[in-house]
């Protein structure tokens, strides 16, 4: 059963690569193909980065409504963005190498994500209520912070915040690629490692502790992966939210919750590659319907944002009734 649902998942992918690479290809191949492919390798590692930490943040938070994103790490984004236009103003910023900024963006994202995330789980201690009312307070926290410093900068600089505060994919820094690609895949291949220890730690803390595992190493070494993970995706490509300092995005709630569904499974061997697969087709497949099949000017975030708030709902309401 779940070898039919996987080759379904394969066959979806492979169509929604083909169609992303030859739907509306007008003008030399040997141009297209190589600036497609950067564009295509670009939303796969975004993809398979958000899907992966997603399934290991509900792992270690044993919850499924929470994301990366929702607990605010799309806000820390945008407020190292502010603070660096604030700093150095438009120019100043427009003046750092992008190879610079990608590396401040991830350094200080880690860094600061590291420190969320600590104590998001430490507040909630194992209170669902806890953690995300702890995650709403950090979040206001740190976007009321961010909102103070962009009325202190000009319009000009407020319009340079704006327009990299989003996911953006029409243009790909190659070596921002390639730097992305350097961080995200060790860190994948370190999270597939643990494939079999999250099993346990998914058991909880008391069962976990009883069959050999050690749940708070467990979950250090998870976080900082996740951080890894969410960090390298948002510094290449922007927060995948609709709009940066507005609502969070739902992205990885939505494919986590598909993989949940389709793939139904305990075992994280399971629910890693079959998230990862989703997201792939959800974020190519769905960027090529909107901009060569529709050819609609609404982002896609704007569309994930809406059917992940109705399954953020669906969620929440289910585990009341529960």
């Amino acid at each position: 059963m779940l070898r039919n649902r996987f080759l379904i998942l394969g066959t979806l992918l492979a169509l929604s690569v083909v169609g992303y690479m030859t739907l509306g290809a007008v003008g030399s191949w040997s141009f297209l193909i190589p600036f497609r492919a950067s564009k295509l390798a670009a939303l796969a590692l975004v993809s398979v980065c958000l899907a992966v930490s997603t399934v290991l943040f509900q792992t270690i938070t044993a919850n499924r409504i929470l994301t990366p994103s929702v607990m605010g790490f799309d806000a820390l984004y945008v407020f190292i963005l502010t603070a660096i236009v604030h700093s150095f103003g438009a120019a100043g910023y427009a003046a750092i190498p992008a190879p610079l900024l990608f590396v401040m963006n991830l350094v200080l994202m880690t860094g600061m994500g590291l420190v969320l995330f600590s104590l998001l789980i430490k507040g909630g201690r194992g209170d669902i209520l806890k953690m995300v009312l702890t995650g709403i307070v950090l979040g206001i926290l740190i976007r009321a912070l961010t909102g103070f410093l962009q009325r202190m900068i000009d319009p000009s600089e407020f319009q340079t915040i704006q327009s990299v505060s989003f996911a953006r994919f029409t243009y790909v820094d190659k070596l921002n690629l390639a730097m992305a690609a350097v961080v995200a895949l060790p860190a994948l291949v370190m999270a597939w490692r643990m494939r079999h220890r999250l099993d346990v730690i998914a058991l909880g803390p008391v069962a976990a502790t009883g069959l050999g595992e050690t749940p708070k190493r467990g979950q250090r070494q998870a976080l900082v992966l996740i951080c890894l993970l969410t960090a390298s995706a948002t510094a290449l490509a922007g927060p995948m939210s609709s709009g940066g300092a507005g609502p969070s995005s739902f992205f990885g709630l939505i494919v986590a919750a598909l993989a949940h569904m389709i793939t139904p499974s305990y075992k994280h061997s399971v629910l890693l590659p079959s998230a990862a697969m989703l997201a792939c087709i959800t974020l190519i497949g769905g960027q090529t319907v909107m901009e060569r099949v529709l050819h609609l000017s609404t982002p896609l975030a704007v569309v994930i944002e809406v059917l992940g708030g109705i399954t953020f709902l669906i969620l929440l309401l289910k585990r009341r009734m529960a």
